[in-house]
């Protein structure tokens, strides 16, 4: 993951909108915190929320410029919340703050289409300039690797011939299916039309010799492994 730069000279440009952030987390001294930093630099706090649910809800109503979202709340997580908003809303901006740093969360923020994710040891110097970063759109993930994962070109060790066959677009949708999601669900994360995604799974299903979609599901679920997935 590339790591978060010091905040740009023009994060103050004279007579520039203050930048409008929106924070998630389940401890209230945290987000008072955050409050307090982001204030003495001049950003504004438009809202604050200690739940999933509640910042799912309130986010795309008032549209701030950035959102941190806690990687882990007690009625969910910080990348469901950015999944949720942004099927609202594709223009919201949304950086993950975990305190885990690993291919799994980078990967479940790329899909749900956040900015990036930053540790919560992060400095508070380094936080501000990841939020001005993604507040203008940028992405803070390595973009090659943020191509692989957007593109399902992360493969298992051992790879499958049937696997290798599917369009990128279809290796997310089996990727989805594997995790339970319909097809309704699938088309809010991809964008997609519920139609459009019904066709991607039947053309997925039969290039892998399945019949059905739960074969789909257990095969990724046995770790699309050839010797263990047979399918039939």
């Amino acid at each position: 993951m590339e790591r978060p730069v010091s905040p740009q000279s023009d994060a103050g440009v004279l007579g520039a909108p203050p930048i409008r952030v929106y924070v998630l987390d389940d401890h209230e001294l945290v987000r008072r915190g955050l409050q307090e930093l982001l204030e003495g630099e001049g950003f504004v706090v438009v809202g604050m929320s200690g739940s999933a649910e509640e910042a799912a809800r309130r986010i795309p109503a008032l549209h701030p410029d950035v959102t941190v979202l806690d990687a882990r709340l007690p009625d969910g997580t910080g990348i469901e919340v950015c999944r949720e908003v942004r099927s609202v809303d594709p223009t919201l901006n949304c950086l993950i703050l975990t305190s885990y740093d690993d291919e799994q969360a980078l990967r479940g923020a790329v899909l749900a289409g956040a900015a990036g994710y930053v540790l919560k040891e992060i400095g508070g110097t380094d936080l501000l300039g990841a939020l001005r970063r993604a507040a203008r759109g940028e992405s803070l993930f390595d973009a090659a690797v943020k191509a692989k994962i957007i593109q399902g070109l992360i493969e298992p060790q051992r790879v499958d011939p049937r696997v290798s066959s599917l369009t990128p677009q279809e290796r997310r949708v089996l990727d989805l299916v594997g995790q339970g999601l319909t097809n309704r669900q699938i088309g809010e994360q991809m964008l997609l039309a519920e139609k459009t995604v019904k066709n991607y799974v039947s053309s997925m299903l039969a290039k892998l010799g399945f019949e059905r979609r739960t074969q789909a599901a257990v095969y990724i679920a046995q770790g699309a492994e050839p010797d263990t997935a047979a399918g039939h």
